[in-house]
């Protein structure tokens, strides 16, 4: 005869302890998981907190409000000439000395050649870039006075915000403390403002901090996705349904797939190195232009496109391309008119989702060139190019002040493109997305 188990009852002591133990455990593994979640929410809104206390105030520019008076004598007659003789004598005209008249009008007690370079780093560069526009725009003002808000520079920029102490004998202080008196003087008479700065995302980069902005590193990451989305989606599609629906299981189809494999996890440095030496060293493209960026970037992201696109046509039921066969249809009929409509939705999410990780590369654009220094805004795919990973890269690395914000600023730009992208990405995964 055999023995028989001891039968254990649910509702004895022993079952009991061990109920309570897994019941211990799981509570202690679901607050782990808790308190994990917990330390990534803190971290991501601690990183985003700083970089958005950091960045908003690269958005507000500070200005000063100057009584300028086109002298005739400075500027010349313009009234009457050509647009490009206007433009040739605005460009011989001496604008740092309306400037410093107008300051000096401001200001009347001040004299001596220092104190006059003091009153003059009150106001930005680029003041004389704005008096230049203004007169370009409106040649009658030739002979008049007008009020004229140009930027600030970048010191007194920090003072008005609060970023640097206004004690001239503190740590960190930026500014004489004449100086400081005549931008409280300012204050006080309503000269000194602050507005939005649409120049921040319009206009190119500057080795001046008040003038610099993120509109030429957007306008380059732009032109660079255009080719890379040109060249990339193309090819990842084509690839991913030969793959999937035509190409023949043997050796070789086996090695380009773990090939493909295998490039989707190799270092985005190297692409670089490929592209520095195909597109500009072989192809002899030019060097730092977004049609290079693109092409350097295509091959990045074609593994990511592949494997999102093969994965996408996998998953559509196998019923729908019996009853297209079943109807008669071909196979490129049945791969054109049935499988790619229906695994767009997982292709589109996997190009978007791809793009998103070009937009934010820096390494491969470095081995390229792009990362010069450039002030106009890119119009074509030829020209001088930066992106916006390079102009965060470059603002990092400048030591002046003023810069911290233009480089948190940037950041906040990206994040958005970022947010832009993925948003789309889900919109387009929801609208298109098929139940079976």
């Amino acid at each position: 005869m055999t023995e028989t188990s001891p039968v254990v009852r649910w509702s004895s002591e022993a079952m009991q302890r061990r109920l309570r133990r897994r019941h211990t455990a799981e509570r202690r593994f679901q607050l782990l998981g808790l308190a994990a979640i917990g330390v990534a929410l803190f971290a991501l809104v601690t990183l985003l907190g700083s970089i958005f206390a950091n960045g908003w105030s690269a958005f507000v520019r500070t200005r000063i409000a100057l009584e300028v008076y086109f002298d005739p004598a400075v500027v010349g007659p313009v009234v009457e000439a050509s647009p490009a003789e206007r433009s040739a004598r605005a460009s011989e005209a001496d604008w740092a000395a309306l400037v410093r008249e107008a300051l000096s009008r401001q200001f009347p007690d001040v004299s001596g050649h220092r104190e006059l370079r003091e009153l003059m780093g009150l106001v930005s560069v680029g003041a004389r870039s704005e008096l230049r526009g203004r007169l370009l725009d409106d040649p009658a003002l030739v002979g008049r006075t007008e009020t004229v808000w140009v930027p600030a520079a970048s010191d007194v920029d920090a003072v008005a915000k609060g970023q640097v102490p206004r004690d001239a004998e503190a740590d960190g202080a930026r500014l004489s403390a004449q100086q400081l008196v005549w931008v409280a003087a300012l204050e006080e008479r309503g000269r000194l403002g602050r507005s939005f700065d649409w120049s921040f995302l319009t206009s190119g980069d500057s080795r001046e901090a008040e003038l610099a902005g993120v509109g030429g590193a957007i306008a380059g990451s732009l032109l660079t996705l255009i080719v890379t989305l040109a060249v990339a989606f193309p090819l990842g599609v084509a690839a991913a349904v030969y793959l999937e629906e035509f190409a023949p299981h043997n050796r070789w189809t086996d090695l380009i797939e773990v090939n493909i494999n295998n490039l989707a996890a190799v270092p985005s440095i190297v692409f670089g190195l490929l592209g520095l030496a195909v597109f500009l060293n072989t192809m002899q493209l030019p060097r730092s232009a977004p049609i290079v960026g693109g092409l350097t970037l295509a091959l990045m992201t074609l593994p990511t496109i592949i494997i999102a696109g093969r994965s996408a046509i996998q998953a559509v039921p196998p019923s729908i391309r019996e009853a297209a066969r079943g109807l008669g249809a071909s196979p490129l009929q049945v791969v054109a008119h049935h499988v790619l409509p229906l695994a767009l939705p997982g292709i589109l999410t996997g190009t978007i989702i791809g793009m998103a990780r070009a937009l934010g590369e820096t390494a491969p654009l470095l081995m390229i060139g792009m990362v010069a220094f450039v002030v106009d805004v890119p119009r074509g795919f030829t020209d001088a190019a930066t992106a916006l990973p390079v102009q965060i890269y470059l603002w990092a690395d400048t030591p002046e002040r003023g810069f911290v914000e233009k480089v948190s600023g940037a950041i906040m730009v990206l994040l958005a493109f970022l947010v832009l992208m993925n948003g789309t990405a889900i919109w387009l995964r929801q609208k298109f997305e098929k139940r079976w």
